[in-house]
C-alpha cells in the first residue's frame, strides 16, 4: 500500500525488513549501538556480527544522530543506525523517534540513498504503540523525506492496517 502527503510516498509493507534490496535499512539502534534484541537483533542475526563490530566503533552517540555501517550478507548496501533508545531494552518517545527518523533521513539523503526501509521506529522493544511511531516518523517524512522511496515494514496485516489508518487520519492519501 501506497500512501503520499505533500509529495512524499510511504510504501507500507507487510514482511521481513532484512530482506530489503534497497539501499538502507534503518536500525531503531540505543546510544551504544549494542545489537540485541528486536529488529537489531534480526539485523545482526542475518547480517552478521560485522554490522555490529562496525557500529560500535562510533559509540556512543546521541539520540538525533545516526551513523552508517555496511550491511553485511543482507541484500542492502547499507545499515543506518539511529538511537531511538538510551540503553539497550530502554524505553522510547515520539521525540525521541522524530529525532532517530529525522537523522537517519538526514545520513541518508548525505549518501546519496534513494531507497530506505523503517521498522516502526521507538515500537517494539521501545514500548509505543504503533500509532505513537508511525505519527512521529511521518512528522519527519513530512520534513525530509521528498525525493527518497521510503519502505515502512511491519510484522502483520493488522498492524499495516492500523498505521495506514492513522497515517489517513493525519491527512495522508492513498495513491
Amino acid at each position: 500500500m501506497k500512501l503520499s502527503n505533500g509529495g512524499v510516498i510511504v510504501n507500507l509493507v507487510v514482511g521481513d525488513i532484512t530482506e530489503f534490496s534497497g539501499d538502507a535499512i534503518v536500525n531503531p539502534a540505543n546510544r551504544y549501538l549494542v545489537m540485541g534484541g528486536g529488529v537489531a537483533g534480526a539485523i545482526k542475526r542475518k547480517g552478521g556480527e560485522e554490522i555490529e563490530k562496525e557500529a560500535r566503533r562510533y559509540a556512543p552517540i546521541d539520540i538525533g544522530q545516526a551513523v552508517v555501517t555496511g550491511a553485511g550478507r543482507l541484500r542492502c548496501r547499507a545499515v543506518i543506525h539511529a538511537p531511538t533508545v538510551e540503553a539497550p531494552g530502554g524505553s522510547s518517545s515520539p521525540e525521541y523517534v522524530y529525532k532517530a527518523t529525522l537523522a537517519a533521513l538526514r545520513v541518508a539523503k548525505e549518501r546519496g540513498f534513494k531507497s530506505l526501509a523503517f521498522p516502526l521506529m521507538g515500537a517494539g522493544v521501545g514500548g509505543l504503540t504503533p500509532e505513537q511511531s508511525v505519527e512521529a516518523m511521518a512528522k519527519a517524512f513530512e520534513e525530509l523525506g521528498q525525493g527518497l522511496e521510503i519502505y515502512i515494514y511491519v510484522l502483520r496485516e493488522d498492524v499495516l492496517k492500523t498505521v495506514a489508518e492513522h497515517l489517513k487520519k493525519l491527512g495522508w492519501v492513498e495513491v
